[in-house]
């Protein structure tokens, strides 16, 4: 395999994994709606807050959500457009179609 390529295939290998868990989805696309503090996101989640918040570290980690810190609660929101780009693309791939298969 070639190392030419139109695209850092390392990076973007890691903003898929990050994304193939079901709860980061959730998370993605919550955060990309409004700011959320923890607390909130963790019980519109149905999420312990420590659970929340090891799947928002890889998220953080990998620079697709933001932090913002307000005397002791923690806001997280994304703004990030290539996660953005990749939901609207889910969303019509999957919005009408309850399984997953081959286009027809």
């Amino acid at each position: 395999m070639s190392g030419d390529h139109s695209f850092d295939v390392e990076r973007a290998s890691e903003l898929l994994s990050v994304l193939s868990n079901p709860k980061r989805l959730e998370i993605f696309e919550l955060t990309g709606q409004r700011e959320w503090d923890v607390n909130s996101l963790a019980r519109k989640l149905n999420m312990s807050q420590s659970s929340l918040s090891q799947h928002l570290k890889k998220m953080r980690d990998l620079k697709v959500v933001s932090a913002r810190r307000e005397a002791q609660t923690v806001y997280y929101s994304s703004q990030n457009e290539s996660v953005a780009t990749i939901l609207a693309s889910l969303t019509q791939i999957f919005a009408s179609r309850k399984t997953v298969g081959p286009a027809t």
